[in-house]
């Protein structure tokens, strides 16, 4: 079972540590969607938004620093979900669907993170 969640811990810390990276090297792009949603400053709060869920999808696949891993994905989670996928306040179809789709995945994400802080620490096979 060890095995398992270790593998689980890098798939869920691995896909927020690719999307951190992600934000990262596709600033300009990404900003621009977020300047499209009323983001003041995005090219910065797209690196500082990928700062945190690359250094919190780290401390999930390391198992380090689980309650601080799991504050800065909350936060961006929250942050975003409320601000980049508001699909409440979408009248084109489409686009209030993809909305939707990204606010209940981000909304499951941040279930899964809560869960890991009922986990007893240390984890097993953590980096340190």
């Amino acid at each position: 079972m060890e095995l398992l969640f270790l593998i689980g811990r890098i798939l869920y810390g691995g896909f927020f540590v690719m999307n951190g990276i992600r934000h990262i090297m596709n600033n300009d792009m990404l900003a621009g969607y977020a300047s499209s949603k009323g983001i003041a400053n995005a090219k910065f709060m797209v690196h500082f938004s990928g700062l945190f869920i690359l250094l919190g999808g780290l401390g999930i696949a390391l198992g380090v620093y689980i309650q601080y891993a799991v504050l800065l994905l909350a936060v961006f989670l929250l942050a975003v979900s409320f601000k980049m996928h508001a699909y409440w306040a979408v009248s084109d179809p489409m686009a209030k669907m993809g909305d939707q789709v990204n606010f209940m995945k981000n909304m499951a994400l941040l279930g899964a993170a809560l869960m890991m802080l009922m986990i007893p620490e240390p984890w097993a096979y953590a980096a340190w």
